[in-house]
């Protein structure tokens, strides 16, 4: 049993670390979902960045390196951009919203986990209005 114990401490930091990205993933296809839906409203909220970066914030507001003073959205750990497309998957006016997300530094696994991992997220939804 004593010679095992490094795979199980081995094995338990490699779930850990595939928990903690797990959940920073979800976050960021989360975050990127709730910004599209707000952008989505008509081509005013489109390009209302202000407000698409506070909806995206909210959503990764749990996350350890977002803290409540964090306002911007333009450099990592979180950058939020928005295009209209004037001809989205279906023919009608679209936006995307943009996601991206780098976490801190969990415990490294070398040649398995790196330090610190980057999500990206990229939705597309019809305008409403």
């Amino acid at each position: 049993m004593a010679m095992l114990l490094p795979w199980y401490l081995f094995l338990f930091i490699g779930a850990f670390d595939w928990g903690y990205y797990a959940h920073a993933l979800i976050s960021t296809e989360s975050a990127a979902r709730v910004a599209a839906l707000y952008a989505s409203g008509s081509s005013t909220t489109a390009a209302d960045s202000t407000n698409i970066c506070n909806y995206a914030l909210q959503e990764l507001k749990i996350s350890p390196n977002i803290s409540t003073t964090t306002t911007t959205c333009a450099a990592l750990p979180v950058i939020v951009s928005t295009s209209g497309v004037v001809s989205g998957a279906d023919g009608q006016n679209a936006v995307n919203v943009s996601v991206t997300y780098q976490t801190v530094g969990v415990i490294p696994i070398p040649g398995l986990l790196a330090n610190k991992a980057t999500f990206y997220r990229t939705v597309q939804m019809r305008l409403r209005s």
